[in-house]
């Protein structure tokens, strides 16, 4: 297929089913669906899609699910942007399946980099392209931005919605702020893909809570050889074992080199995890693989945790014990193409 500049999944099972959309590089909103199950081989199957319009780059999308339960009768709907500077609305009708547009317009006067829906108002969406701004729209009325703010400055601000007028935390990261993602389960966690700047944690808890502007910056990690795009969260946590399991069972960050990867010498795939999202091997004999790991340098020296074998890496909601002090983030990078795993012990 075409290059692919943006792609999500929907926070919702459409039609018992995952759904992903993705946004290309001809112009494209493809929507695929899951298929499979645990004996046989998972497949995305193309459900449906939508022309922008034409010599234009879908750029950008989001889903309307929000953070809230959803409504029965309430439609899906996309928010996509594009090489022109429009933003798009589309509505996925579930019955049919097909995308369908509901408004067009015209958002920057050049290239729309982003556009993501308020995720507890989503009637809102926000939009920032290569005009240096910053707009919110109202999907009911959306020929007028509900506010403009001209924002390209190597800063990351913080917002109250209720008062767009002017930021109300500014943080400096010494680089253009490509994306932005908070942390799944620490919510004053904000990880920022910095172009040259590398990657920053930055630390907003006194800003959220008291709204003053006393953000920091935990921790912070330059590429001098590329430029960093992309940088997103993990949902798995280092859990402990119980004592009643072999801890011949762990699967730690320790062992092979950092740029070791998912299959041995005679190509054959990990095993069947014995929780979800483990990185463990299933004990049924099977030879056992460490799994990718960032260098010593690369995580904070002095963790016990990322190399004791009572430990092993599963999904946040797994039930185990988890450790929450220690945190998965992953990084992808432009001129080495390299996709980095780090590890970050919050001390």
């Amino acid at each position: 297929m075409a290059a692919i500049l943006d792609m999500k999944w929907c926070h919702v099972p459409v039609a018992g089913h995952a759904l992903l959309a993705v946004a290309d590089a001809d112009g494209l909103i493809g929507l695929y669906q899951l298929l499979g199950s645990k004996e046989t081989t998972y497949t995305l199957q193309p459900l449906a899609s939508f022309a922008l319009g034409k010599q234009c780059l879908a750029l950008s999308l989001d889903w309307s699910t929000g953070k809230a339960e959803r409504a029965s009768p309430q439609p899906l709907k996309i928010i996509s942007s594009d090489s022109k500077g429009q933003l798009h609305l589309l509505k996925l009708d579930e019955a049919g399946p097909g995308l369908h547009e509901v408004a067009t317009w015209q958002a920057h006067s050049f290239e729309a980099w982003i556009a993501a829906f308020n995720y507890w108002q989503t009637e809102v969406v926000y939009s920032g392209g290569d005009d240096s701004l910053l707009r919110g729209w109202d999907t009911r009325a959306p020929g007028e931005p509900t506010f403009t703010s001209r924002s390209y400055d190597e800063h990351v601000l913080l917002w109250d919605t209720r008062n767009m007028k002017q930021p109300f935390a500014d943080v400096p990261v010494q680089g253009g702020v490509w994306r932005l993602r908070w942390h799944p389960l620490h919510s004053h966690l904000l990880l920022a893909a910095c172009m040259h700047g590398g990657f920053s944690v930055i630390d907003c808890q006194q800003a959220t809570e008291k709204q003053q502007d006393m953000c920091t910056i935990s921790v912070s990690r330059t590429l001098p050889s590329s430029l960093l795009y992309g940088a997103d969260w993990s949902w798995l946590t280092f859990c402990r074992l119980p004592e009643t399991e072999p801890s011949s069972h762990s699967g730690s960050l320790s062992g092979s080199d950092p740029g070791a990867g998912t299959e041995d010498e005679a190509g054959d795939q990990w095993p069947e995890p014995p929780c979800p999202g483990s990185l463990t091997a299933d004990g049924s004999g099977s030879k056992e693989r460490t799994p990718p790991q960032p260098s010593p340098e690369d995580v904070r020296r002095g963790s016990s945790q990322l190399h004791s074998p009572r430990t092993k890496i599963c999904v946040c909601d797994s039930g185990m014990e988890a450790d929450l002090s220690i945190h998965l983030l992953a990084t992808c990078s432009f001129y080495d193409h390299v996709l980095h795993l780090w590890g970050w012990e919050n001390s």
